[in-house]
């Protein structure tokens, strides 16, 4: 089993810096095609069509996946992330970057099986820690991938795009070659009714607090991961190599909470009050920012990153394995699709909701986010139904 994980584990990393190499271009690419002023638009309505897709997908490849195995999900989900970073690379239109964002949206199941893999591979006990493993994997390639970008967007905004959709087609590869499948107990049943979400979720009623818990959850999160790389361009006037090196510093604080202040603390606390030390946490580096609005300062902006990637770090295992204990092994696919499903409807609504709200007050978005994960505090600290490992002191 052990051997199986670290190669994903592998497989992971190159997803990582793949994804992560175009982070810091975005807003310069969209920029060829968009006025200045329309380009947080643009960006909202890209990530909201793949979001859109996702939405639509996530749910049917879960499904796939229980029914099908793991390894051939993954497989075709990476294949659709090579043909979308190649169309952003070809470019040439926006037209073509939509085209490149729906068939990697339509594609989009590689996290959640990803995540249905480590839930197949492992126990109850062992799980929060191997979900932090694989974030602090996906820090590494924060860690690397911006640099990178920074890098190979000053030679040409175009040539990032083909390095990821060649790491991604090698992760591919090694996903065809080496990883085994790890799905024993299939699903035997494949209906229309599989592919619904509002239907695994009346089916998944024992789960809806945990889930609604995620959205709040992830809704915070998505202000700040749609919104920073745009706030740091204009309220800060930062270019390509700057931003780079703002989330290589983000890449950092991943990998430690998540490898080592997380294991640490669950070894002393429960996994329910890490969890509220991870959201208060992230609720603080979002006040940074706000602070940031009305008093410039670059020490302000690290905090935040800080303080952000941290609070992420440390909750977002926790909920992941929460969810996976959740439901029979036969199950994991249908959950996770939800899961990423939900994730998806977030990724839709949000950019659109805060690329108004920031035309008119970048720090009033920030104050909403902050607010957001307040709410989501008071919901897992009402959430009774906690599975898993309880530490030595609760």
């Amino acid at each position: 089993m052990r051997v199986r994980l670290l190669i994903l584990l592998g497989i992971v990393l190159m997803n990582a810096v793949g994804m992560s190499v175009v982070l810091p271009l975005l807003p310069f690419l969209i920029g060829k095609y968009l006025p200045a002023q329309q380009v947080v638009m643009g960006m909202s309505a890209l990530m909201s069509v793949f979001a859109a897709c996702t939405f639509i997908a996530a749910p049917i490849l879960g499904a796939l996946s229980d029914r099908y195995g793991r390894r051939k999900i993954l497989i075709i989900s990476l294949s659709g992330s090579v043909a979308g970073y190649v169309l952003f690379g070809v470019g040439g239109s926006l037209w073509v970057l939509f085209l490149g964002r729906i068939i990697d949206g339509l594609t989009a199941g590689n996290i959640s099986t990803i995540f249905a893999y480590v839930a197949d591979s492992t126990t109850s006990e062992e799980r929060t820690k191997w979900f932090g493993y694989m974030g602090s994997v996906m820090g590494i390639g924060l860690l690397a991938g911006p640099a990178l970008g920074g890098l190979l967007g000053a030679i040409s905004l175009s040539l990032p795009f083909f390095v990821t959709a060649g790491i991604i087609f090698l992760s591919g590869v090694a996903v065809y070659l080496w990883l085994p499948e790890s799905l024993m107990n299939r699903s035997h049943q494949l209906t229309i009714d599989s592919f619904n979400v509002l239907g695994h979720l009346k089916r998944f009623k024992d789960v809806r607090l945990l889930l609604t818990l995620g959205v709040f959850f992830y809704a915070g999160l998505e202000i700040f991961q749609f919104n920073f790389t745009i706030f740091l361009k204009d309220v800060y006037k930062w270019g390509p190599a700057y931003i780079g090196r703002i989330l290589t510093l983000a890449g950092v604080c991943d990998i430690l909470s998540r490898a080592l202040l997380l294991p640490w603390l669950l070894r002393h606390r429960s996994e329910k009050n890490t969890g509220v030390v991870g959201l208060i946490t992230l609720a603080t580096g979002l006040a940074c920012i706000v602070i940031s609005v009305y008093f410039s300062s670059v020490v302000l902006i690290a905090l935040a990153v800080i303080f952000i990637l941290t609070g992420e770090g440390l909750f977002d295992p926790i909920y992941n394995s929460q969810l996976s204990q959740s439901v029979h092994e036969s199950d994991q696919g249908k959950l996770q699709g939800v899961n990423q499903s939900l994730q998806s409807c977030i990724r839709v609504l949000i950019p659109l909701g805060a690329a108004t709200v920031y035309y008119y007050s970048p720090g009033g978005l920030y104050t909403i986010a902050a607010i957001i994960i307040i709410c989501s505090v008071i919901i897992h600290a009402k959430n009774r139904r906690y599975l898993g490992h309880t530490g030595s002191s609760v």
